[in-house]
């Protein structure tokens, strides 16, 4: 079995950190916090806790069915889970959780490994954990937000989301935002900022600001990730635009990279 690479070790440990909080914030929740709505729509909290616990006992190889998850059956663990307890529900993702986490940290799982995931990609397992760590955190801050227990923004699973979320930003302003040639767009949080420069040939990259930039957006970072997770309406988000503001709509409006 090839040697962990630091990587991959940081990869389960952003995964455990998150997974592991989210069960420590099911249990402060009580029965009128399980039934909130949360900001995935038709999607309670609950419902939050039935999917990670399906897409979890799945890669475990636990699932009560044959069925794949993908990112089009994403309802089918909260639809098999809807007459369970809150506390069953918790109960059962904190077995899953330690089972995943043994496997992961003992070497039976081969990280290079290629994999299918459930967004379609193939990646090596080890990579593949990267966004089970996204995933995960994204369900534990719509809990949050829902609970209004906001906690775990910063971190080994916030620090994953933030670099898979930024290696977005270069696409959203050449392609969705089409921005043109020489644009600039910077991306600016309280600890948090990338600035986005269009080349000559039409495509977007990674640059240190220098003057003012067509379009800065200021934002929280809380605010960031719900737009990358598709969690608000761009037209909602608060964000203090300075510039071109027809330039920053576009942008924002295709900020969403989760299905």
């Amino acid at each position: 079995m090839p040697e962990m690479s630091d990587e991959w070790r940081a990869n389960i440990d952003a995964y455990e950190q998150t997974a592991r909080s989210m069960i420590a914030l099911g249990d402060e929740l009580d029965t009128a916090d399980w039934e909130r709505a949360t900001e995935c729509p038709g999607w309670s909290v609950k419902d939050q806790y039935s999917h990670i616990l399906g897409v979890e006992r799945w890669l475990l190889g636990e699932a009560p069915d044959e069925e794949p998850r993908t990112v089009a059956n994403t309802a089918l663990d909260v639809e098999l889970c809807r007459s369970w307890p809150p506390e069953k529900v918790l109960g059962e993702l904190r077995g899953v959780i330690d089972g995943r986490v043994a496997v992961l940290r003992s070497g039976a799982v081969d990280l290079t490994q290629m994999v299918t995931t459930p967004f379609g990609t193939t990646m090596a397992y080890g990579d593949f954990m990267r966004f089970r760590a996204l995933d995960v955190w994204m369900h534990e801050q719509d809990v949050r937000r829902a609970a209004g227990r906001s906690g775990n923004l910063d971190g080994p699973a916030a620090e994953v989301v933030a670099g898979i979320l930024a290696r977005s930003l270069p696409a959203t302003v050449a392609k969705r935002a089409g921005a043109a040639p020489g644009q600039i767009v910077v991306f600016e949080m309280p600890a948090r900022r990338w600035c986005v420069e269009v080349g000559a040939d039409g495509r977007a990259r990674f640059a240190e600001e220098s003057g003012e930039p067509t379009a800065r957006l200021r934002m929280e970072w809380e605010t960031f990730v719900r737009l990358g997770g598709g969690r608000v309406d761009p037209s909602e988000a608060d964000v203090r635009i300075i510039g071109d503001r027809d330039l920053a709509g576009r942008v924002l409006a295709g900020m969403s990279v989760m299905p």
